[in-house]
């Protein structure tokens, strides 16, 4: 009887990303499923048979740790540049104009195109329905967290019926958009990670003293707030999340060494800080602070959040806004392991190793000599 050996790929190229920096002249060797088999070194890869070479790094596939698919209908919808509150107010006045066809095409693209791009996993936030059909059909995997929303709000009801969905969890939305009885149950109930818009906005922390464009917003409207007591959003939020619950926060572009301390001071369990910087620029054009969050030693990793506020859910573009200051390979680390490790997946994505079927993605159009990202810098998937 003759044995027959399972077909295999061989992928070189200059540089593959690993824990510990970018590892010169890889070549991968990947079974037909995708599962890695062998980690070698080339020496002439144009002499070896049936090895594809690559130019530029090949990485894990990549992890978009915030994300709202189901907003990708809105994709230029509301104007750049108006600030946080008028961002919010054109949320409210944007999301009600696309009929259900239009949301779920919308949201197919953006899912085909994060895929194509190398996307192996998404942290993605749903308010309802529109995007579940799609996740369940994508390569992609998907883990959701179910957002609670709302001043007005008393209970998690019209989103709890998203609990049935495969990886799907309750959430507040942030510090200022929920009471404080729903905030504190939702935060004290289950073991599961949280994810939560922090400190976004100067108007977050402006709103605990009854100032800024939120507490401004929030009067027009006639809505009042039930948390100002905390007199802080990272007071509050040591307050209510339990110390042994991991958290995702995200934004984070108004922290301060005191929030870190408070924070830090306060958790056992894990906390992720997302990053994402191309949805900061197109609201406000905040910043995050990214060396202050380094020189602490956090964990990091980048989202793109929506195309409602943001030009592409290109993982890519958040890591050139993120600026040459921080190492290449480290920015890449947040965007794959980083990712995989805040979304509970760092045993099967975010790293290449042996027996593992993370995906392979190409990142080319870099400076090599540099290691710096150029305006055609692009990821592609390979495997």
């Amino acid at each position: 009887m003759i044995s027959v050996t399972p077909p295999q790929r061989r992928i070189a190229s200059h540089y593959l990303l690993t824990p510990s920096g970018l590892r010169p002249r890889p070549l991968l060797t990947l079974a037909d499923d995708g599962t890695i088999v062998g980690i070698d070194t080339w020496r002439d890869p144009d002499r070896q048979a049936g090895v594809e070479f690559h130019a530029g790094i090949l990485l894990p596939g990549m992890v978009n740790a915030h994300c709202h698919l189901e907003l990708s209908c809105l994709r230029g919808a509301i104007p750049s540049g108006g600030g946080f509150a008028a961002f919010a107010q054109g949320m409210g006045a944007q999301r009600g104009r696309f009929d259900d066809v239009q949301r779920q095409r919308a949201v197919a693209a953006a899912d085909a195109r994060m895929w194509r791009d190398g996307v192996a996993a998404v942290g993605d936030v749903a308010n309802g329905e529109t995007a579940f059909a799609a996740k369940e059909r994508s390569p992609i995997r998907y883990r959701t967290f179910a957002e609670v929303f709302g001043l007005q709000s008393v209970s998690a009801a019209p989103v709890e019926g998203l609990l049935r969905h495969a990886a799907t969890t309750l959430t507040p939305h942030s510090t200022y958009s929920v009471p404080d009885a729903l905030f504190r149950r939702l935060c004290g109930e289950g073991d599961a990670p949280l994810s939560i818009h922090f400190m976004e906005s100067p108007a977050e922390e402006a709103l605990y003293r009854g100032e800024g464009e939120l507490a401004a917003w929030y009067a027009v409207r006639g809505w009042s707030c039930d948390f100002l007591h905390y007199g802080s959003p990272v007071e509050r939020l040591v307050a209510c999340v339990p110390p042994t619950r991991s958290v995702l926060l995200v934004h984070n572009c108004c922290v301060t060494q005191r929030t870190i301390d408070r924070v830090m001071a306060h958790f056992t369990a894990p906390v992720w800080w997302c990053l994402c910087p191309g949805s900061n620029r197109y609201i406000s054009g905040a910043r995050p602070p990214v060396e202050l969050l380094r020189a602490n030693g956090l964990n990091l990793c980048v989202g793109t959040d929506s195309l409602a506020s943001n030009a592409s859910l290109s993982l890519v573009d958040e890591l050139r806004e993120l600026g040459e200051a921080v190492p290449l390979a480290e920015r890449l680390l947040w965007a794959t392991a980083g990712g995989a490790a805040a979304l509970g997946l760092g045993d099967a994505l975010g790293t290449i190793v042996r027996g593992r079927r993370p995906g392979v993605v190409l990142l080319s159009g870099v400076d090599l000599r540099t290691m710096q990202l150029l305006p055609a810098s692009r990821t592609v998937r390979l495997a």
